[in-house]
């Protein structure tokens, strides 16, 4: 062979090699983002989310994909959807904004790891057998949200003591709505206060709970731990002004949105360590030797301009114990 055609031959051959060595890349890995709220109020806990999963070297459109399935309140389509996700062979599948995602991720897989968020005890509701040895393919996070209605409840009390009536706006849809309804009750009972439910599952029964709310002349409201209500907190905060009522909310999120006052869980406490589980999943280590990660801690934010439009001064019991005042 003459020197100018092995040259050649060589050069040819080169040029297949990126190619070949393409072929052999690792596909980039697909995680299922299963939710039962809505994408618009999630966006810091999404941060967080994408923060866990920077800590094992993820970064989405990089070197991992995610598929995304929002039921935004609708908790009867998580289930397909859910089958879905599997059908698409992800690897991971993150489930959170209610305790029926990870019920309906654990319903269609045995076998893909899936990572959940909840509010609700998952050892209570039988998600999990244990918190440290959680077992077969789910571990996750756990951060006190409906054990925290009565609290709610004992604390508009504290600052409305005039109140005849309360109103509890809630969603009779959610998974735990049976749970909130029964804590609420014995809280109401325990300090002697009078309460009144309203159930809202859509825009419009929001708007029609307001209107009840104004004929059973409830003089305080508390809004029910809720994915669904947490989308719609903007209407919520707007109908608690229209209707000069003063109410009590579970996220930060609502007192910053202009609500009077919140006491609750850091949504992101939740989702930091969601992504930090999936990344180490992702990198070969197994879901039931992942204990779930609890988080108990709260904080009371009160809105000082929100109390003034009410016309309310917060006594110094609150105000000494609040973690945030917005003035």
């Amino acid at each position: 062979m003459r020197r100018r055609e092995f040259i050649t031959l060589l050069g040819g051959a080169a040029a297949g090699w990126p190619l070949a060595a393409s072929a052999q890349q690792p596909a980039m890995p697909v995680i299922g983002f299963l939710n039962g709220g809505s994408p618009e109020p999630f966006g810091q806990a999404m941060a967080a989310f994408r923060t866990g999963l920077g800590e094992s070297g993820y970064v989405e459109g990089r070197n991992l994909a995610i598929e995304y399935r929002w039921a935004r309140g609708q908790y009867q389509q998580l289930p397909a959807m859910a089958t879905e996700l599997v059908g698409r062979q992800v690897a991971v599948i993150v489930a959170g904004g209610s305790i029926a995602a990870g019920f309906a991720a654990k319903a269609a897989t045995a076998t893909i790891p899936i990572v959940f968020s909840s509010g609700t005890d998952p050892v209570k509701v039988g998600l999990v057998p244990s918190l440290s040895r959680p077992g077969g393919n789910l571990t996750g996070a756990f951060i006190l949200s409906v054990e925290l209605e009565a609290k709610r409840l004992q604390l508009l009390h504290e600052l409305i003591p005039t109140a005849t009536v309360i109103a509890i706006l809630m969603n009779p849809n959610f998974t735990d709505a049976e749970n909130q309804r029964r804590d609420l009750e014995a809280a109401g009972h325990a300090i002697a206060q009078r309460i009144v439910f309203l159930d809202a599952g859509s825009e419009r029964e929001i708007d029609a709970a307001f209107a009840s709310l104004v004929q059973q002349r409830a003089g305080a409201l508390l809004v029910a731990s809720d994915p669904l209500l947490f989308g719609h907190r903007d209407q919520i905060v707007t109908l608690a002004a229209r209707h000069a009522v003063p109410a009590i909310y579970q996220w930060r999120d609502f007192a910053v949105a202009g609500g009077l006052m919140s006491y609750g869980t850091v949504l992101a406490e939740m989702y930091r360590p969601v992504g930090v589980y999936t990344g180490r999943i992702l990198k070969g280590e197994k879901p039931a030797d992942l204990p779930v990660q609890q988080s108990t801690k709260v904080e009371l934010i009160l809105n000082l301009k929100t109390a003034k439009a009410l016309g309310i001064t917060f006594p110094l019991t609150l105000l000494g114990r609040a973690d945030e005042v917005i003035e």
